[in-house]
């Protein structure tokens, strides 16, 4: 009669589980493997929806017609800096040349970044859109839920005389000299705010050399 394997044995123990742990984590590797191309064709999207945003383009009728919008608008993508993740989208809307700038900083709990659209003169804002990770709701997060805080960017001029202008401030605090470059802060959300300005010093500043190549 053959000898039944005591469960209770702690080698018994030890040896399920290893088995146990290692099946999951097969199991999960293989997830993981067959979903990974469409979470990257879903992230690329998502970046394609966020540089629309930047020029007022925010409805689609699914996700067929942004990818249709992204291909007639954007006609060239360069990065200007790999590491900063710096990058230019060259775009054609309604006949005249638009350039999109990614920027990217730090909010008051996590990253926040944006894209900021410029008129071929490469200084004035035609418009911008920002997003953050975890800013908190009501407050910081309004850089991403306020499309009328957004708006303000508009007409504003980002750079020029090789000096990065764009800011934001409270509207106590900004002087007359400064509104053609300045936005009115978010009430509420010094430091969220203090990143964007950070955000707008650093990141604009690595497109020199393309703002001043007219």
């Amino acid at each position: 009669m053959a000898k039944k394997f005591n469960t209770n044995n702690n080698l018994y123990i030890i040896i399920y589980s290893i088995v146990l742990v290692v099946i999951v984590a097969f199991g999960l590797a293989f997830v993981y493997t067959s979903l990974k191309d469409k979470q990257e064709a879903n992230v690329a999207l998502d970046v394609k929806k966020q540089v629309l945003a930047a020029l007022d383009i925010r409805e689609f009728a699914d996700d067929a017609d942004a990818e249709e919008k992204y291909k007639q608008i954007v006609v060239a993508v360069d990065t200007v800096s790999a590491e900063k993740k710096a990058i230019v989208y060259t775009c054609k809307l309604n006949g005249e040349d638009k350039y999109i700038l990614s920027v990217n900083g730090m909010g008051l709990w996590g990253p926040i970044w944006g894209y900021i659209a410029l008129n071929s003169d490469k200084q004035t804002v035609f418009g911008a859109y920002f997003n953050h990770a975890s800013e908190t709701a009501g407050l910081g997060a309004e850089i991403k839920d306020s499309k009328a805080w957004q708006d303000q960017f508009k007409g504003k001029t980002a750079y020029a005389d090789n000096t990065v202008l764009l800011s934001v401030k409270k509207a106590t605090d900004i002087k007359p000299e400064e509104k053609p470059y300045t936005v009115d802060a978010v009430t509420g959300s010094t430091l969220t705010c203090n990143g964007v300005n950070n955000m707008f010093k650093e990141s604009i500043a690595l497109y020199e050399d393309f703002l001043n190549n007219k």
